[in-house]
């Protein structure tokens, strides 16, 4: 299935899907290096995500594509703002795994359709109807639960569904393909990344590579465990709707809250299922509505037998 020349929204779907289920078991693969400090784990993922998406540019025969976006400064920039966003979602990911806080990662991606939902009102001056901001409100109230009922500030999860969301969005409205401008992100952090390495080398305190064979191969496999999804993902959004991919972010945090309930046997009081009930309603509310004013629309601007909105 190619990533870049098939623009069906049926290939956009399977695309959302499979990028979707991968990060659903993300937290297995990142508790395997628990051991391993966020940030060095963050400067493999770039570093070797990097190497991996090098190698299917030359194979791809795209250099020039990729050099024209890197020498245009509007893209350069956006770019370095889409590789930030990433960069810190990754980043917190990471840090509420290893501290046992899968439970939280999940209600921050639970929360991200909603919040793009926000960022579009906010940003594309979009019109938010009426079920739409009882939505966003319910949410408010859900967050609120948290702080002063669990008596936890979701710090982790307002995180994450704003730099996934914004990634998102920046992501939706750029012009340069999902493998270019994901190789062009990495590129532009890589020198980070690197001198960070090179810093834990120096001071000795670096895990790669001293004698602990796991690590040695599952932070190189980090770079294609992090690219292969996020390329789909790319790709997905290139080709649906803001709306349809809300719909198909459920997918992860349900594989992430079943992940810390059910196997690692997070606290999961009933303030907590206040909290994410009003979460969850808010999604019901956003899903049906939404669904409505598509099957509304669909019949003046889009042919019916359109599968993916």
């Amino acid at each position: 299935m190619s990533l870049t020349s098939d623009n069906k929204p049926t290939t956009g779907l399977a695309l959302g899907f499979s990028a979707y289920l991968l990060w659903g078991f993300f937290p297995v693969f990142f508790k395997a290096l628990v051991d391993v400090t966020p940030l060095e784990i963050l400067a493999h993922r770039i570093i070797w995500s990097t190497l991996f998406l090098v190698l299917l540019i030359s194979g791809r025969k795209q250099w020039h594509v990729l050099s024209a976006i890197l020498k245009n400064r509007k893209d350069r920039l956006r770019l370095l703002l889409t590789a930030i966003l990433i960069s810190t979602n990754w980043l917190v990911f990471i840090i509420a795994i290893e501290a046992g806080y899968v439970l939280q990662a999940s209600l921050g991606y639970f929360m991200t359709p909603l919040v793009n939902v926000l960022l579009g009102r906010l940003l594309l001056s979009e019109y938010l109807r009426f079920w739409q901001k009882i939505s966003v409100g319910l949410v408010a109230v859900g967050v609120l639960c948290q702080i002063f009922v669990v008596g936890q500030f979701p710090w982790i999860a307002l995180v994450l569904a704003s730099t996934f969301g914004l990634y998102g969005l920046m992501r939706k409205t750029a012009s340069f393909d999902s493998l270019t401008g994901l190789t062009g992100e990495t590129l532009l952090i890589t020198p980070i990344a690197m001198a960070y390495l090179v810093w834990l080398a120096l001071s000795d305190t670096m895990i790669f590579w001293h004698g602990v064979p796991k690590f040695d191969l599952l932070l190189p496999a980090s770079g294609i465990v992090t690219a292969i999804p996020l390329l789909l993902f790319a790709a997905a959004t290139r080709r649906l709707r803001l709306s349809t991919i809300g719909f198909l972010q459920y997918i992860t945090p349900t594989l992430h809250f079943l992940l810390a309930v059910l196997l690692y046997k997070e606290p999961f009081s009933a303030a907590h299922m206040v909290s994410f009930a009003l979460i969850w309603g808010a999604l019901i509310i956003y899903s049906i509505d939404a669904t409505r004013a598509i099957g509304m629309a669909r019949p003046a601007t889009e042919p019916q037998s359109d599968p993916a909105t």
